[in-house]
């Protein structure tokens, strides 16, 4: 994860709150199933001791992947947001030119991406070709089901 991620207040903090428990709780806990797998005997033939070293493994890649989303993340206010172009944490009502219906999206983080909530991540296709859009504007998005265009009716926050 290299570029900036765009986060509400409380996304940041539920993924620091996520990053503690992994490291105060989760962590300690592979490393109690380790040392309870070794006094078992034989590591050579100990498949125990392989599943608990092979979760602590993923345990500690999930920790760092964690990490490296709180510190590339970057917290958007939404007092600041200008609603006259589609930009991070904007509500779009768009039209689907080809089936003529309305739908209303917000634009937000990959974190916080949820189809069936509305929200839909601004590194999508559609969020990518509405980004930077205004009222009135047609958004050509590349899906893999052909070209799909969507005219902005509204922008809210």
């Amino acid at each position: 994860m290299s570029g900036i991620q765009y986060v509400t207040k409380e996304t940041l903090e539920q993924m620091k709150a996520e990053l503690q428990h992994m490291k105060g709780v989760e962590r300690p806990a592979a490393s109690r199933a380790i040392a309870e797998a070794r006094e078992k005997g034989d590591l050579k033939e100990n498949a125990e001791y392989d599943a608990a070293k092979e979760a602590q493994g993923m345990l500690e890649a999930k920790i760092a992947a964690l990490e490296g989303q709180v510190a590339t993340a970057r917290i958007v206010d939404e007092s600041s947001i200008d609603t006259s172009k589609v930009s991070v944490l904007t509500k779009v009502k768009v039209t689907n030119l080809n089936t003529k219906k309305q739908v209303t999206y917000q634009i937000v983080s990959e974190k916080e991406a949820d189809l069936k909530a509305g929200k839909i991540s601004y590194t999508s296709p559609i969020g990518k070709g509405l980004l930077g859009k205004q009222i009135g504007d047609v958004a050509e998005v590349t899906a893999p089901a052909g070209v799909i265009k969507f005219k902005v009716e509204d922008i809210s926050i």
